[in-house]
């Protein structure tokens, strides 16, 4: 059920984002006056295919292979065109609207993720706030003297209200700084100013766990092993545990305390073990079958419960984050615009061997996320397909012929030159392009089998 439901997420979330940067070509194409013959969301065999109204009659394909998708337009290069319908081929538009229908594809993923983080921000969200635990010894949180219960304030002067905007700051700024500033709030008010030496820590460029790297983990007070909730569907639901049970022993060893009770299972990806649970004045055994999860680039045993924390810690511990309407539209701008600077410099320092290439994900990876974000709200899923719009605008801009970015770098050629570049050197660039995406997605595939079987 858990593979079914991340592939229908996936199918959910590329036909979505396929659907809005195809869109982008049509809408810009159609103003532009080329006419559209077909709007494919998907490759390969048609399941479903209608036709538009006259006089273009544009064919709207959804096709069996949900991995992207294309829209055909008139072309002389390509068709026979009518001299009735020269004016409305693709290749007899000015270079500026040829440009303008190219671009418009990434574009509107990009706008895309503007809409969903607007969303995002104005239904609101419960995040976690960047209270640490005490730093692992030999790492660089210990040796800038962070402490338990200490709050991160700010990274290297930007404001980090929850863990995610530390994780994303921290990223940004520790490939180029070795030095980072950091300010702290302690558990008795008092503010304080540390460094992060980020020198320090070469496994920096060899991680995709770059808080755990440096030392920084969420503030972990002691709680009990009682399940406070037990996910539908999941393992322990499956075995019959439910909310209130204080979980005692796993496979005979003692558990009072839920760390206790996460060093038991997350080691045991997969494996059958024995839970023993006190429900009221009664103790129980039950047998549960662990489910996988990736977890960066280790797997881990999921028992699928949360634990029982009390009211006053929740509140301690998490910043409700919700903006208004306009408010919303800024923070929905901020973040798209963080996050396309924040990829694009990974990117750069991937190419540069500054950042391992462990980075980049396929199609399983992305089922992956997108069954785990739907599977927790809508909130989540559209932060997901906010990334994902992201990147995608983002790699299809990549200067690569058969990529937007590709076709871009000829315009402008074009522009420069006064002339498109020959058909033999748009014929060498097509196989390079070919060849260039062949090595992207089996990097990518590479990763995906090595996080589930490495």
């Amino acid at each position: 059920m858990t593979i079914a439901w991340s592939i229908a997420a996936f199918i959910v979330a590329i036909g979505i984002l396929v659907t809005v940067h195809e869109a982008g070509h049509f809408l810009v194409a159609r103003w532009c006056g080329v006419r559209v013959l077909r709007f494919s969301v998907g490759f390969g065999t048609p399941l479903l295919r209608w036709h538009g109204r006259a006089p273009d009659r544009t064919e709207y394909v959804v096709a069996a292979i949900p991995l992207g998708g294309y829209v055909r337009m008139l072309d002389g290069r390509e068709d026979d065109v009518a001299p009735e319908e020269q004016h409305r081929a693709f290749n007899q538009r000015p270079l500026g609207q040829r440009a303008a229908i190219v671009a418009a594809g990434p574009a509107a993923n990009f706008l895309f993720a503007v809409v969903a983080y607007w969303a995002v921000a104005v239904i609101g969200t419960v995040e976690l706030r960047p209270i640490i635990g005490e730093p692992p010894e030999q790492t660089p949180a210990a040796a800038a003297g962070l402490q338990a219960g200490d709050e991160i304030l700010a990274v290297d002067g930007r404001e980090t209200l929850t863990w995610q905007r530390l994780a994303m700051t921290l990223l940004d700024v520790g490939f180029t700084r070795d030095d980072v500033p950091v300010a702290v709030e302690g558990e008795d008010g008092a503010r304080r100013d540390h460094v992060l030496d980020l020198a320090a820590e070469p496994a920096l460029r060899e991680t995709t766990d770059i808080l755990g790297t440096v030392g920084l983990r969420p503030y972990a007070p002691r709680i009990l092993s009682t399940l406070g909730d037990v996910v539908d569907g999941g393992p322990a639901d499956r075995a019959g545990l439910r909310a209130g049970d204080q979980v005692v022993a796993v496979d005979g060893e003692p558990v009072e305390e839920w760390p206790q009770l996460v060093e038991r299972i997350e080691p045991r990806p997969g494996e059958e073990v024995t839970i023993t649970y006190r429900r009221g004045a009664r103790t129980y055994e039950t047998v549960v079958v662990l489910e996988r999860h990736q977890r960066g680039d280790r797997e881990v045993g999921l028992l699928g419960v949360r634990p029982h924390i009390p009211e006053e810690l929740r509140e301690r511990m998490r910043r409700e984050v919700r903006h208004g309407p306009v408010e919303g539209l800024w923070q929905g701008v901020s973040r798209t615009w963080d996050t396309t600077a924040l990829t694009v410099k990974v990117l750069y320092r991937m190419v540069r061997g500054e950042a391992t290439l462990q980075n980049i994900g396929g199609p399983v990876t992305i089922g992956q996320f997108a069954g785990d974000t739907a599977a927790l709200g809508v909130v989540p899923f559209l932060a997901f397909l906010g990334i994902i719009s992201i990147s995608l605008g983002i790699v299809n801009l990549i200067p690569v012929p058969m990529l937007d970015g590709g076709h871009l770098l000829y315009f402008l050629y074009e522009a420069i030159t006064g002339r498109p570049p020959s058909e033999r050197a748009q014929a060498i660039g097509q196989r390079i392009g070919i060849l260039a995406l062949i090595g992207l997605m089996s990097l990518a595939l590479y990763n995906d089998f090595h996080r589930l079987f490495g």
